[in-house]
């Protein structure tokens, strides 16, 4: 009999960054390698395993704008073009290496993982990789969550209750569109949480929710078991909070498995080693260097002298740290059980994007874990926040704190010199959205486009991404112009309604570049609704 249970949830997340209005985009790319890198990689480990009967766990949140661009097919097309140029670049690589034996076998490696994921994308997940997930799930081995519709910070939208609501119920009916089944689970984005949103949680049918470590520890009054077993907010809604120490073994800029000298080096790729015009025919239209994922260095150290990446060490590291993950969680949870009245649970929340894009070797490592967990060891069984609820229902009610999992552990990176200017222009437009659902009862078929259409691009404006990249200084006029860019256009649907004067060809201009939510209603901004 197991003595505990090891829960790991890996939270799938990019903004919706289409732009049909160019030929190609510089922070479409983003998505591409995740896709690559990341999304792939997981499907592959996850049907293989499942194909051979381990029994394994895994918890996924894929949120709404990140589904929304895996079913686009323009963003489809696109993704197949650019594997195109990429196979067509490692075959270059393949015959410039030639004489550099270390060199010329990464360049064979890059045009084998190019090539198989062509394959993999097209041909077995038919261009769907929701699909792939979704079935993945249907087998009972991955849990799959939804997310805020997009993104949207929780905690900076609790004073206006319709706004917080629309980004919780548009997530949730996307989800059961796509899956068709009722989201369980919801991973609130940057694990921002503020009493009071798990009530709306509440009434939208969502049983459980993922917060940081101190929104449970600081919570009111004071969990008897920390973050080892889930708590129940006065509303019902249960709350899982992250363990801290398995998550530094891998997060931790010192101490994370990740920065092994043996693992291959994210920063160093041919896109900036290379000279410009050999380069160039794989940069796009805006010719700017960027990453190709042709890496041929290992991190090596400290140091800017960087030796080859040789793939046998760093998958040999790879299964190395898996075992002493798995060591390391068998002595938590050994320890645990000795002053618990029930089973322990360690939440292990990570990026799913670390793994693959900048953990080049994390999903072998995650594969390996799971092979372990299955077979090497009977301290912990790998499990799934329901399975647990499901198993254990009895669980301490008290009311989590305010929190997240950005720098300093609350709102401050959200809502800081950099962008606080967002949020008047935000919260405005929320209620002036609120306004014309109020009003539109039964609104011309035109009006009711129009309608939707403010909708999203408020749910647009909103993504707590745009925030971030402010903070950051990371392409930080991009996400500028996206905010001002949706806030805008929002304005214009707003007035061009109240008047009676909608423009049909802009509207269906803007209907095609911001696609999101095609099914959306207005009317989940209503007071009643």
């Amino acid at each position: 009999m197991e003595k505990g249970y090891l829960c790991l949830v890996l939270h799938a997340h990019l903004p919706f960054v289409r732009h049909p209005e160019h030929p190609d985009f510089l922070e479409e790319n983003w998505f591409f390698e995740a896709i690559t890198e990341t999304y792939i990689p997981l499907l592959e480990s996850f049907t293989r395993l499942s194909a051979e009967g381990v029994d394994f766990r895994v918890t996924l949140s894929l949120t709404p704008t990140l589904i929304s661009m895996l079913t686009d097919s323009l963003l489809q097309d696109r993704y197949a073009r650019h594997l195109e140029k990429l196979i067509e670049l490692a075959e270059k690589e393949v015959m410039r290496t030639r004489w550099q034996q270390e060199f010329h076998e990464l360049a064979l490696m890059y045009h084998g993982k190019f090539t198989s994921a062509r394959q993999r994308f097209l041909e077995e997940f038919g261009a769907n990789l929701v699909s792939a997930f979704g079935q993945l799930q249907e087998t009972g081995k991955l849990e799959i969550l939804t997310c805020a519709a997009t993104h949207g910070y929780l905690p900076l939208m609790n004073g206006h209750r319709p706004a917080l609501r629309a980004q919780v119920r548009v997530a949730i009916q996307q989800y059961e569109q796509v899956f068709g089944r009722q989201a369980r689970g919801i991973w609130l984005p940057e694990c921002g949480y503020e009493p009071g949103i798990d009530q709306v949680l509440k009434e939208e049918g969502i049983e459980y929710f993922i917060t940081e470590t101190h929104g449970i520890l600081h919570a009111s009054p004071r969990p008897k078991f920390g973050v080892f077993a889930p708590i129940y907010c006065p509303s019902g809604v249960a709350a899982f909070g992250r363990d801290m120490e398995s998550s530094k073994q891998v997060w931790s800029v010192e101490r994370g498995y990740p920065g092994d000298y043996w693992y291959r080096d994210f920063y160093r790729d041919i896109g900036f080693d290379l000279e410009y015009e050999y380069i160039r025919p794989y940069l796009g239209s805006h010719g700017i260097r960027v990453f190709t994922g042709i890496k041929y260095y290992r991190i090596t150290g400290k140091t800017d002298e960087k030796q080859p990446y040789v793939p046998q060490k760093g998958w040999e590291k790879a299964n190395e740290h898996a075992g002493n993950f798995m060591f390391n969680r068998e002595r938590q949870i050994e320890y645990l059980r000795d002053f618990m009245d029930k089973p322990p649970i360690v939440i292990a929340p990570y990026d799913a994007e670390l793994f693959g894009h900048w953990w080049y070797e994390g999903p072998e490592w995650l594969e390996m874990l799971l092979r372990k967990a299955a077979f090497d060891q009977t301290v912990f069984k790998m499990i799934t926040p329901s399975e647990y609820l499901q198993r254990y229902a009895t669980h301490q009610v008290t009311t989590p704190s305010a929190s997240s999992w950005g720098y300093k552990g609350y709102h401050e990176v959200w809502l800081e010199g950099s962008n606080n200017w967002i949020y008047r222009h935000l919260h405005k437009a929320a209620e002036r959205m609120t306004e014309l659902a109020n009003e539109k009862v039964q609104p011309t078929p035109l009006e009711t486009r129009a309608l939707n259409q403010a909708a999203r691009e408020l749910l647009l404006a909103q993504s707590s991404d745009w925030a971030f990249m402010m903070k950051t200084g990371d392409v930080a006029p991009y996400a500028v112009n996206r905010t001002r860019d949706h806030i805008l256009r929002f304005l214009k649907l707003y007035r061009d309604t109240k008047n009676g004067q909608i423009d049909e060809r802009w509207l269906g201009e803007i209907e095609g570049q911001d696609n999101i939510f095609p099914r959306i209603d207005y009317r989940v901004y209503g007071d009643m609704c």
